[in-house]
């Protein structure tokens, strides 16, 4: 099972930290990805972690302001985000899936709302 939480309400420029809590199984093989979907439009990918070794992706909307960690004593996946803008508002989701398998094929937090204000 995985949890996002964290998000919130906050100024353009601001940041926020979501967490990503990771139970039920031994993730030592899963990407963790997060996602966000805003209202009227497709869910969109924003970036992922691998488990076994730090490696990162970001999508280009993203990428030099989003990071993504893992802390392995917690499960659980950090997505800090800085320097939010308002196109950034959206439902923020994380989700967990074997590598080199499809996220639809994984497993699936609820999302957490984040709202940047102009």
């Amino acid at each position: 099972q995985l949890q996002a939480s964290g998000g919130g309400l906050v100024q353009a420029g601001g940041s926020l930290r979501l967490s990503c809590a990771v139970s039920g199984r031994t993730f030592r093989s899963y990407d963790v990805g997060w996602f966000r979907q805003a209202p009227g439009k497709e869910r969109e990918f924003v970036g992922r972690i691998s488990w076994s070794v730090p490696f990162t992706y970001y999508s280009n909307s993203v990428k030099g302001r989003f990071t993504i960690s893992r802390d392995n004593a917690k499960n659980t996946v950090y997505l800090q985000m800085n320097s939010l803008k308002p196109e950034d508002t959206a439902v923020y989701y994380c989700a967990a899936k074997i590598g080199g398998s499809s996220w639809s094929e994984g497993s699936w937090g609820q999302g957490t709302q984040v709202t940047v204000s102009s």
